[in-house]
Order: C-alpha cells, then structure tokens, then sequence
C-alpha cells in the first residue's frame, strides 16, 4: 500500500523525522524532505538513494509559509502528485512560566503551531484539487499531562491536537487526518529544550533510561497510512511502556 507514494516530511534533518523518511523510503515510498539543515538532510537523501530509494530535499523553515508552498510544489512538479504530508517539525523550550521567556514562547508557536498550520494550509491546497490526501500532525504526550516547565510548549501541542481533531470533522472524509503523541523517544530532542546544566543532566537521563527508539514513531505513522483509504486513525499515543 505504501509504495510509489509521494510523501513531503517537515523536521526531517534528524531525530523522527529522519527516522520516519528512512522507514518510508524502505517502504519504496518517494520522499520529499524539508528542514532548515540542508547539510544533514543532504546526508539523510544520501542515505536513502543508497537504499536504492528516491529523496529529495529543500531548505524550509516552517515559520515561512512560502516554504511550506514550496516543498508541496517541488514534490507535485517532480512526481505529479503528493499523498501525504507529515508535519513533523517543533522545538520545545522548557521554562516555569513565570521566567518569562517571551522569545521562546514565540519561537514555540511560530514554529509548533503556525508551522504545522502552515504545512496543513499547502497540503490542503494540492489535497482539495486531487480531491484525496493524509495529513499527520506529529504532536506529543506534553499536554495529555500537565507538568511543570512544560506549559507553554505542551499549550503549542494541545493547540494542535484541538486543530488536528477540528480538521477531521470539517474535512468530511475528503482528507484524512492523524495526530501522532510521541512519548520520551532516544533523541536530542529533550535534551535541547532546556538551557541550565542540572535540567539537562536530569532529561539526559530520563531519556536513556526510558526513551524509545524513533522507529517506534515511524511504524506508527506507517500504520496510519497503510490503512484502507475509508479508514481513518484519528489519535494515536505512542509512548515507553513505564512513562508515567
């Protein structure tokens, strides 16, 4: 069901959305990867094409939606069609809220919310004119339970899971959607999200004692799309067995 599909990947220089094109692209599905790093997306298309798969890539920021556009563009110009799009690209930057990092709650909503949003926004533009098309929203288990340091980054990821849900009704079938919550998974990405050295050594380990590979994330995204076109996964968590 998954080969010959076009599908365009948001975040894809590393962590899950690298893993998520690897799988894909085994899967003989032509992907079409953006991020802001085109030197490691370069290594993640080389790494494809060695597979003997087909990848592409383009420099995207999401917090642009020109370059939203354009990566659709590029994956209808270069194969005809796109079928899916993974809105996979997000920073967290964990804080009390009464610390007040204004710049990072900015950075967190033009990039997790209007970032996804965005890409919906193209996608759904190439979607309504093939009259089908999946888009996945990966969001997080951050907002499922509320926890100190996360507020606003877990309020981006609600944010989109309240979008992902409004956009299954509204789209009446014609599109189908899936919201994906990763749990810890084995990344940087955790790592990153804070600044002062005691939270950091803390995530680290949390993350190496618990965390899941991203090929956990990848097959479920394989799951929501190998399914038949009338069947729809609107939710899926994916987290370690011991998270709390």
């Amino acid at each position: 069901m998954l080969k010959g599909k076009v599908i365009a990947i948001t975040g894809a220089s590393a962590g899950i959305g690298k893993s998520v094109a690897i799988e894909l692209a085994k899967n003989g599905v032509k992907v079409v990867l953006g991020a802001r790093n085109t030197l490691e997306l370069e290594k993640v298309v080389n790494e494809i094409k060695n597979l003997g798969q087909e990848a592409i890539f383009q420099k995207v920021d999401v917090t642009k939606k020109e370059d939203l556009d354009k990566l659709v563009n590029m994956a209808v110009e270069r194969y005809g069609t796109l079928d899916v799009i993974i809105n996979n690209a997000g920073i967290a930057k964990l804080s009390r809220i009464d610390q007040l990092d204004t710049k990072g709650w900015n950075e967190m909503i033009d990039i997790n919310l209007k970032g996804t949003l965005y890409g919906m926004a193209a996608a759904i533009a190439v979607f309504n004119r093939q009259k089908y098309g999946h888009i996945i929203n990966i969001i997080s288990t951050s907002g499922l339970k509320i926890v100190p340091t996360q507020g606003v980054y877990a309020g981006t990821k609600n944010a989109v899971r309240t979008i992902t849900e409004a956009f299954r009704q509204e789209s009446e079938g014609n599109i189908r959607i899936t919201g994906i919550s990763p749990g810890y998974v084995k990344t940087d990405f955790a790592v990153k999200s804070v600044d002062t050295e005691p939270l950091k050594t803390a995530i680290s380990y949390t993350v190496d004692q618990l965390a899941i590979s991203p090929k956990a994330i990848a097959d479920a995204v394989i799951f929501a799309i190998s399914q038949p076109a009338k069947v729809e996964i609107g939710d899926i968590v994916i987290r370690p067995s011991a998270q709390n």
